[in-house]
């Protein structure tokens, strides 16, 4: 059984940093895609980041330049960097993983997700 554990969500201030951490377990997908998703209160999930196994990501606009993608494949983790958030970047934060090599930024791609972690920021 597949599970994603999201880590590291929590209260930060407009211009600081926070780590968020995706564990998978029951299989490996050191070869397939992951990302990072968020849902603000009543607004659609979005796409936030995604990066290949080979470390390639990609960025909604959003989020370029203050936000960093990256994984660790031997321990089938992947991490969101968020420097300098905005109070416009609060949203409960989802991991996810396809079972394909391709990157998208299509919800409906990906197969499994994780239960989210809140970060709130605070003006």
């Amino acid at each position: 059984q597949v599970q994603l554990a999201e880590s590291g969500g929590g209260l930060v201030q407009a211009g600081g940093s926070l780590r968020l951490s995706c564990v998978v377990s029951g299989r490996s997908f050191s070869r397939y895609t992951m990302g990072w998703f968020r849902q603000a209160q009543g607004k659609d999930n979005e796409f936030v980041a995604a990066i290949r196994w080979t470390g390639a990501g990609s960025y909604a606009d959003s989020v370029k330049g203050r936000f960093t993608i990256f994984r660790d494949n031997a321990k089938n983790t992947v991490f969101l960097q968020m420097n300098n958030p905005s109070p416009e970047d609060t949203a409960v934060y989802y991991c996810a993983v396809k079972e394909s090599f391709e990157l998208t930024k299509v919800p409906a791609d990906y197969a499994y997700w994780g239960q989210g972690t809140q970060v709130t920021v605070s003006p």
